[in-house]
């Protein structure tokens, strides 16, 4: 298999059916040997419905329906790790970003001899708001994080598989695509790409948020060197204050400030302690759901002509198999 383009699906059913169509004709500029997998991330539209139907009439097109939503990365990590190409092409089915753009990502590929090329925007598409919050999250990543991302990066990248190989290796529970990708290393080459702003996203701002936090706490440890000075800055603040009050009181008689003061400093006091715990403690929960070894996607059922004798197999079972199996090689 020369090509696997990987997609999600999510809210996808007014767009499948084009997509599939123009991601097609855009392979077939490159090579006849290719597969589209599609993967059913819990979508809660008929999507699915959609996606079975184009597949009983294109041998082409797998199908991976996971058994609820997981998430956008995962889902993708779920489709990457069930690609059979030797390039693998992931982009989203939303067509903000043309699927006419995998010829020049290939061309692209081929020039740098690099092992992958993402796609990054120009400019940030959006409402003001969307442009503001996307600017301040790449700047606060790339401010906290030992391995930045490329701002303005967008949802579109081609690899080789020993790249892809690699970044499936990791064994994140918390997600973050363009983390991992930046983590993951090898030759890197962005290449400019058209998008297009949707009227609706599927992105609030709750999953904003939640992608920042995880997107922090997964690749930087500089919170916690934060909290150690801000513990070292106000134990000097509080220390000398505690002396000044003491010297003036003995040797000045200037009385100590009153009940107000003491008020104020407490609360000043409480809050911050309140802050550092809840960091130290998203932390501690990151390690908690790590230990825990649960798997990040599960496989329903893969819907597959090409290879109907896989299909047919229990995809839990698959990959456990095919852990133990990889735990003991490693062990002789």
């Amino acid at each position: 298999m020369d090509l696997s383009i990987v997609t999600t699906l999510y809210h996808s059913a007014r767009s499948l059916e084009e997509f599939c169509r123009r991601v097609g004709r855009a392979a077939r500029q490159i090579t006849s040997n290719y597969e589209i997998v599609l993967v059913d991330d819990g979508s809660p539209d008929d999507s699915l419905e959609i996606a079975l139907s184009i597949h009983a009439l294109d041998e082409r097109v797998k199908v991976i329906e996971l058994s609820r939503n997981f998430g956008h990365h995962k889902a993708l990590l779920a489709g990457m790790a069930r690609a059979r190409g030797d390039m693998i092409f992931i982009i989203d089915s939303d067509l903000e970003v043309p699927p006419e753009v995998l010829p020049e990502m290939y061309h692209e590929l081929a020039r740098t001899d690099a092992d992958t090329v993402y796609g990054v925007q120009a400019a940030r598409k959006g409402g003001l708001w969307e442009k503001i919050s996307g600017d301040l999250f790449y700047r606060l990543f790339n401010r906290l994080s030992h391995c930045p991302v490329s701002p303005n990066i967008a949802g579109v990248r081609l690899m080789r598989r020993n790249f892809c190989d690699s970044l499936l290796e990791h064994k994140d529970r918390g997600v973050y695509l363009a983390g991992l990708c930046a983590v993951t290393g090898y030759r890197q080459v962005p290449m400019t790409v058209p998008k297009e702003a949707k009227e609706r996203t599927t992105y609030t701002f709750s999953r904003k948020m939640d992608l920042l936090l995880n997107a922090i706490t997964s690749f930087s440890e500089k919170p916690l060197v934060l909290i150690f000075y801000l513990g070292l800055l106000f134990t000097f603040l509080s220390g000398t204050a505690l002396v000044v009050m003491v010297a003036g009181r003995v040797f000045f008689h200037v009385p100590i400030s009153g009940l107000l003061y003491l008020a104020v400093s407490l609360w000043f006091l409480g809050a911050l302690i309140i802050l550092c715990v809840g960091i130290v403690g998203i932390y501690v929960s990151k390690v908690l759901i790590e230990t825990k070894d649960r798997p990040l996607t599960i496989v329903r059922r893969t819907y597959d002509r090409s290879n109907s004798g896989a299909a047919g197999r229990s995809p839990a079972q698959g990959d456990r198999d095919e852990s133990q199996q990889k735990a003991s090689n490693g062990s002789r």
